[in-house]
């Protein structure tokens, strides 16, 4: 079977697990074929690190099937997906927990929001994910076993452990005005909510006349921790903007508006979020942290 060669690379960098799990995966689409009646299509130009391809039931209902490798489970999001049932994110039809597998609904026509995010429709675009968070956030199931912002918020912890109690590459002064900034806004959040945990535009499907979420990570927090990712999502086409810093505090202005959140908390969200991805970037191996510190310079500026 022909796959994307970066879908490639990104799976037989986990070693021998990943490529066994390639030399299977012919196999496990097979199986997934006969369990359900598909007959399966193309898989996705774009894959990352999963196997994501449409296909079709028996009775002509168009569905995604999404496969992961052992080594990235996708608990979380399917807890999640069930946990929404379908109120404003993609609905999970079936799965194979022990397999990493998920059958989706198609979303149709099924394009991202990105599309709509140039400076003359981002107003329209921001209003369609304000109306999806809020179709989403619900309390957390009592007993749920999702991450929580908390625990996510550990990853400056082990930043510290990483760099001998420092900051490593990273700019001193912001990063540990992150880090604050993050400890504060968490001891003084408010009641904690199912979030998506990465809700940008890429993540927001249209289906019929209305717009659905895709791939969420299942966290718990407060709602205004999740408007940083859409604050930080297209930074790399910023310089399309004319001045992506007004661009910034209009966008984090209408969420806060729409949502009744502080927006102070808003902005502090997504300035803190920033620095920890260039850390999470560089625990992951990556070395193109350095545009996030630009993106958390601007938040800090910008006018609330």
């Amino acid at each position: 079977m022909s796959l994307p060669p970066n879908f490639v690379r990104n799976i037989t960098a986990f070693g021998p697990a990943g490529a066994q799990w390639l030399e299977l995966l012919p196999a496990l689409l097979d199986n997934c074929a006969r369990r359900w009646d598909l007959t399966l299509l193309p898989a996705f130009p774009n894959l990352s690190f999963n196997y994501v391809a449409n296909a079709v039931r028996a009775d002509g209902t168009g569905v995604v099937l999404k496969i992961g490798p052992p080594m990235g489970d996708m608990r979380d999001e399917r807890a999640a997906l069930r946990a929404y049932d379908g109120r404003g994110a993609v609905r999970l039809l079936a799965s194979d927990d022990a397999r990493n597998v998920m059958l989706l609904e198609r979303l149709t026509p099924g394009e991202t929001l990105t599309g709509m995010a140039s400076e003359a429709r981002d107003a329209e675009a921001t209003a369609i994910a304000a109306d999806v968070m809020r179709r989403l956030w619900r309390p957390a199931p009592p007993d749920h076993d999702f991450p929580t912002v908390a625990e996510w918020g550990e990853g400056f912890t082990k930043m510290r452990a990483r760099f001998g109690g420092g900051v490593g590459p990273f700019p001193q002064a912001i990063t540990e005005e992150a880090e604050a900034l993050f400890a504060d806004l968490l001891a003084t959040s408010d009641a904690p909510v199912l979030l998506h945990g990465d809700l940008h535009h890429d993540n927001i499907l249209s289906s019929g006349d209305t717009w659905l979420a895709i791939d969420p990570k299942g966290l718990v927090g407060e709602p205004a921790y999740e408007v940083g990712a859409m604050l930080r999502n297209l930074w790399e086409d910023r310089h399309t903007h004319a001045d992506p810093g007004r661009l910034l505090s209009r966008r984090a202005h209408q969420l806060a508006d729409a949502l009744g959140l502080n927006p102070a908390r808003v902005k502090g969200w997504a300035m803190a979020q920033a620095v920890l991805s260039a850390w999470w970037t560089v625990e992951d191996g990556g070395d193109y942290w350095q545009s996030t510190f630009d993106l958390a310079h601007l938040l800090r500026e910008i006018p609330i």
